[in-house]
């Protein structure tokens, strides 16, 4: 799950001191923009992207996305995809990061005597990308930095939209995953009825292995690219092969989709966006499920923050997520053919 961490201090060492070595050689640097530029590496301007207003505490937030841990485990498991998994993460990452620009920044004004909700944006967000935790574990994981206050805003943003969105945007995350995970190092990853996620290939001994749940928090340390692997080789040679979960036969879960509204009154679109994005067993491209929602739903699409309309479970349970589907699969297939007579054409 993201999870959304105030920042209510400038020192930002935690993330320009850690350079990520486990991570050599996978990606440029630990720290990269999705919006603005400098030297990642630099305190001051890294500091530069928290702001706030004069009476508030908060100077920022630090979002941290993290892969399924099935999917950290391949960062110890194949030395060959660590560059496509981590390239696919961070693509996810900021498929997830232009979610909550778009439907979560807001701010709350006040005009004609009535509150309202603006929509804003973020005038820089660096993240950092870490692989290990605080145990050595293989865990990829993004550090994202945005301020409190949005840029020309004078007031700082809605925390509560933040959060109210995370979900979705975690949903978005993970399908987006799957699809780049699939296409850039040739593992699938997949999602479960029940919500679990698992890679072909990658059994529950491994989950054992590294499960991510510690008595001690553990002390931070930095790692080079040899003394994690040294470390993972060391807890490999520990491991005992568990079941494998095999995937579902199809590719979308139509009863996950509707399972998910048992209980809501209220259907917003960030909750359709989150079903929506979990029913793709094997992924979708975050776009692709914003603009099917869209499509589907369209007296949803003005829906930001914490205000816009809803619809009832009737109307959502007469979506045909079905069609959607075969109709992307459909478009997939196109672009794999057009992809290939342009390699064949060069």
């Amino acid at each position: 799950m993201i999870r959304i961490m105030p920042r209510r201090s400038r020192d930002v060492r935690y993330y320009t001191e850690d350079q990520a070595r486990e991570l050599d050689g996978l990606r440029p640097s630990a720290g990269w923009w999705l919006r603005g530029d400098g030297d990642a590496s630099d305190p001051d301007r890294v500091a530069g992207v928290l702001g706030s207003s004069p009476r508030a505490r908060v100077l920022g937030y630090d979002i941290i996305v993290a892969a399924p841990r099935p999917v950290s485990v391949l960062l110890a498991l194949d030395e060959s995809a660590g560059a496509g998994l981590v390239r696919a993460h961070r693509e996810s990452v900021a498929a997830a990061l232009r979610y909550l620009e778009d439907r979560a920044l807001s701010v709350r004004v006040r005009r004609g005597g009535m509150n309202a909700q603006w929509s804003a944006r973020w005038e820089s967000v660096v993240s950092f990308t870490h692989g290990v935790n605080r145990h050595g574990d293989p865990h990829l994981h993004d550090h994202v930095l945005v301020g409190a206050r949005p840029e020309g805003e004078d007031t700082v943003l809605d925390a509560r939209s933040l959060r109210a969105h995370q979900v979705a945007a975690d949903a978005l995350y993970r399908a987006h995953l799957r699809v780049e995970l699939a296409r850039r190092t040739g593992w699938v990853a997949w999602r479960s009825f029940g919500g679990l996620e698992a890679v072909t290939g990658v059994d529950e001994g491994y989950r054992t292995l590294w499960g991510g749940h510690h008595d001690e928090r553990g002390t931070k340390r930095h790692y080079s690219r040899e003394a994690a692997r040294s470390e993972w080789a060391r807890a490999l040679s520990r491991y005992q092969p568990e079941a494998e979960v095999v995937p579902p036969s199809r590719a979308l879960d139509v009863h996950a989709f509707a399972a998910a509204f048992e209980g809501l009154t209220r259907i917003t679109r960030s909750h359709v966006v989150a079903s929506w994005a979990d029913a793709q067993v094997f992924g979708a491209r975050a776009d692709r499920i914003e603009s099917g929602v869209d499509v589907a739903l369209p007296e949803l699409i003005a829906s930001r923050g914490l205000e816009g309309p809803s619809v009832g479970i009737t109307r959502v349970r007469s979506l045909d997520l079905e069609g959607w589907h075969e109709r992307e699969r459909a478009r997939q297939r196109s672009r794999v053919r057009e992809d290939s007579r342009s390699l064949r054409e060069r």
